[in-house]
């Protein structure tokens, strides 16, 4: 694989050992297109493979990046991979059900690229909502099988969808925060 465009493009990352499904690069660079200029923002990258997203973000401004895998035979190549990186980057080892609700910050994107035999993936969404994982007006990313497009809503509590891109058998939809700075929950 190599990254796709910004100050680290044309650069190779490594596939980790085991089960990867790494995003096509068409995808990849569809996503960042959309996203455009990423200066100044803070990405986290859940379900990171071989951490090439998030090599993707920080290529393209992205100033901090979190990646989070729990398969820790990919460690090894995840590091290798970023450490041409020279924005803040950090790997977590963590099952993401159990990162995100101990997360101590606040992200204006997280991409979510979970395994597509998964179960239950709105509950990702459901997740980073409830844990108020981004920022005002950030934005949640999900790529998934498009034959389960019938399960997404267009709104996970403050999370309102406002685009969707259909490649192959691959969908990315993006939401973005609706909730803004001091409104509280009801409790």
């Amino acid at each position: 694989m190599r990254i796709t465009g910004g100050i680290y493009r044309g650069r190779t990352v490594v596939c980790p050992p085991g089960i990867i499904r790494p995003a096509m690069d068409m995808m990849r660079e569809s996503l960042f297109s959309i996203l455009g200029n990423l200066e100044g923002k803070s990405w986290l990258d859940l379900f990171t493979g071989s951490g090439c997203v998030g090599i993707e973000a920080a290529s393209r401004g992205a100033c901090l990046v979190h990646l989070v895998e729990k398969d820790r035979l990919k460690k090894a190549t995840i590091l290798e991979n970023i450490s041409m990186v020279e924005t803040e980057i950090k790997l977590f080892m963590a099952d993401v059900n159990r990162f995100i609700p101990t997360a101590k910050r606040q992200y204006d994107i997280v991409y979510a690229d979970p395994p597509f035999p998964m179960h239950g993936k709105v509950s990702l969404a459901q997740a980073v909502d409830k844990q108020g994982l981004l920022t005002e007006g950030g934005l949640f990313i999900i790529h998934y099988p498009s034959e389960e497009k019938g399960q997404w809503p267009e709104q996970v509590g403050n999370l309102v969808c406002y685009d969707q891109r259909k490649y192959g058998r691959s969908t990315l939809r993006f939401y973005r925060n609706t909730k803004t700075e001091g409104e509280h929950d009801e409790q």
